[in-house]
């Protein structure tokens, strides 16, 4: 026989999946009943301004710990509940009573209304903690009797009259055990800092003295002066041009716990086509990128959600501090369906073009100040190029390139100065070691060529990306290392084949290397008698795997010979003769090339240096005869 019914959800099923699955911190429990009890005051004020209600100059929420008695009270002087509306609000499991009372009065009501909604199941999560949890509540109606419902394990219940006698409601939870922590003033604290720092009602801490803390004639249970934790008011809910300066600084100070001040910041302040307000520092980086992740604060109507949620936040914004108060946001959906949300996406999209935009409006207007921290803001703007076209599109005109020498230029500056204007493809020549590859450097600087220096860990990634983008519909980029190759230092000379096969042979034999590749040059100065040069793109896959590779796996890297035939030594070993002197300084060739562009491994390096004493007491020898 067929038959049509309704599914419905038994406390004892869901409840073991409140106390263990739902929130990921027990320490939730606090900002979930802290909300409720703000949502209720926000309920009487929205009342009152309608003439619904008394008004209330004194709207506060008091925090009070007794761990003599192991309980937890949130006190509240809101709107209060019936017999009625408890039943209906906290003995249903699934019902709302912030979005009840939204449907009810959205149309009188404006953003100043504070309702902040409810995060999940809200009030039950009060249970993870509690081994049983009171309300003892009186409604702000005329003639309405005072309630009290208790339970011991969320999935039963008795209620009765309460003793109450002032509007508003009071949640005591009875702390396990094994939850003792929460009673701690100092944990409680950190929780409610954590939390509750800016939610728009005043919250106090205070806590119950066990009797031996108690002063002489101090009578009892009475909690100590209550400490105010929060700031209603905070700074991202105000307008840019209401803010100063040190107000931003202070805030950042405070919220971060960071004296080194923010080189800049970006106030959010959108009203359409969602509503998000937040600041969005850029700090100072005091390491590579990798172990400087921020802090990006997510906020709901002021209370605390999450820290660093990548599926709101845009992934390179990370680098950044600061935070964001989406009230639109939907906070009761997977992850997943968060990283595919159209109204997700928007978000994203305005938070990257508004910090895009910023980035801009520095380097303009303030390209001197721009250019100073440009090292400690440029891993987050590469790093953001690589991650968003879109942000890469805006951004390009502020990519600033340092040179040798520190001086800042732009991509298309460093193309008008050192590139051939006929040629489609320009040549950018960096390096990655200003000390160790200043030989190679001082090479082309002495041409009049600007070596560009691109030397932490993002860099070989943003390179390979700005050769593949369109960075100009008119150009194409590609950056050589100065260790790349030789053509840019040489002049165009053809080298007689006969005796390059010779050096090659002997230098082959001297190094004990039958693959060694050897070029013979004519280069524009006589200062080295050789170079090592490593192709760009090869050396550049060998750093990545050395870098972020498997441990002990390094990727090989053809090497090439330059030997400069302009140079005496390389003249001298053009000669026939090939005896144990030769084969020295064949050795002591290669490696002073090495040496100009990378350290050597621990064995050469000793080599090395008993082969330059050698040579060197030759030469004395020498000379006395």
């Amino acid at each position: 026989m067929a038959q049509k019914g309704t599914i419905s959800i038994q406390a004892e099923n869901i409840m073991p999946v409140i106390k263990r699955w739902l929130y990921s911190d027990k320490d939730i429990f606090l900002r979930e009943i802290v909300s409720n009890a703000c949502d209720a005051i926000a309920k009487h004020r929205v009342l009152a301004l309608n003439g619904e209600a008394e008004p209330e100059e004194n709207y506060r929420v008091d925090v009070v710990a007794d761990e003599k008695e192991g309980t937890i009270k949130v006190v509240d002087n809101g709107v209060g509940m019936t017999g009625d509306e408890v039943i209906k609000y906290i003995a249903q499991v699934a019902f709302s009573g912030a979005e009840d009372f939204l449907k009810k009065y959205k149309p009188e009501q404006d953003e100043s209304s504070g309702i902040i909604g409810h995060f999940g199941l809200g009030f039950y999560s009060a249970f993870m903690v509690s081994k049983k949890v009171v309300i003892d509540t009186l409604s702000y109606q005329d003639g309405a009797t005072p309630v009290r419902w208790e339970s011991d394990d969320g999935m039963t219940y008795e209620m009765s009259d309460s003793n109450r006698q002032v509007r508003g409601t009071t949640i005591t939870l009875y702390i396990n055990e094994e939850d003792h922590e929460f009673l701690h003033l100092y944990t409680l604290r950190q929780t409610l800092e954590k939390y509750c720092a800016f939610m728009p009602v005043e919250i106090y801490l205070s806590e119950i003295k066990p009797p031996e803390e108690k002063k002489e004639g101090e009578e009892d249970e009475k909690p100590a002066e209550p400490e105010k934790i929060n700031e209603i008011h905070p700074l991202w809910t105000k307008k840019p041009s209401d803010c100063t300066e040190e107000e931003y600084k202070e805030f950042y100070r405070d919220v971060f716990h960071d004296f080194e001040e923010p080189l800049f910041w970006i106030h959010l302040n959108a009203e359409y086509p969602f509503n998000l307000k937040g600041i969005l520092y850029f700090p100072k980086l005091k390491n590579e990128f990798t172990s400087n992740e921020g802090v990006i604060k997510l906020y709901n109507n002021q209370v605390f959600v999450a820290d660093n949620i990548k599926e709101v936040i845009p992934e390179f914004l990370m680098l950044l501090k600061g935070v964001i108060d989406c009230p639109d946001l939907p906070l009761n959906v997977s992850r997943s369906f968060l990283q595919n949300d159209g109204y997700v996406r928007k978000m994203q999209a305005y938070i990257t073009r508004k910090v895009a935009d910023r980035l801009v409006s520095e380097f303009t207007n303030r390209r001197e100040e721009y250019e100073k921290y440009w090292d400690d803001i440029h891993p987050f703007v590469k790093y953001g190029c690589i991650r968003d076209d879109k942000f890469f599109d805006k951004v390009k005109p502020a990519l600033i390139i340092k040179t040798v020498g520190g001086k800042g230029k732009t991509i298309s500056e460093y193309v008008a100065d050192n590139c051939d204007a006929d040629k489609e493809e320009k040549t950018i020549y960096y390096s990655s070691d200003e000390k160790r590859q200043a030989h190679l450097i001082e090479m082309y600087t002495s041409q009049g060529k600007d070596v560009a220096i691109f030397d932490t860990l993002i860099d070989n990634n943003f390179l390979s990306f700005m050769e593949y983008s369109q960075f100009d519909k008119d150009m194409k980029l590609r950056f050589m290392r100065v260790d790349a190759g030789v053509d840019g230092l040489t002049d165009d000379v053809q080298a007689d084949e006969d005796a390059r096969k010779s050096l090659e042979e002997k230098f082959r034999k001297a190094l004990g290397n039958e693959e060694l590749t050897v070029e013979l040059k004519s280069f524009k100065t006589d200062s080295v008698p050789a170079m090592i040069t490593v192709e760009e793109q090869s050396r550049r896959f060998a750093d990545i795997s050395k870098t972020w590779g498997s441990r002990g796996f390094e990727m090989p890297v053809k090497r090439t010979l330059a030997l400069n035939s302009r140079h005496p030594l390389i003249a001298h070993l053009q000669k026939n003769n090939s005896d144990e002197l030769d084969e020295m300084i064949c050795r002591q060739i290669d490696d002073l090339a090495e040496m100009a562009r990378s350290p050597l491994e621990s064995g050469r390096m000793v080599a090395f240096l008993e082969r330059s004493n050698q040579l060197l007491t030759r030469l004395v020898e020498n000379n006395q005869n």
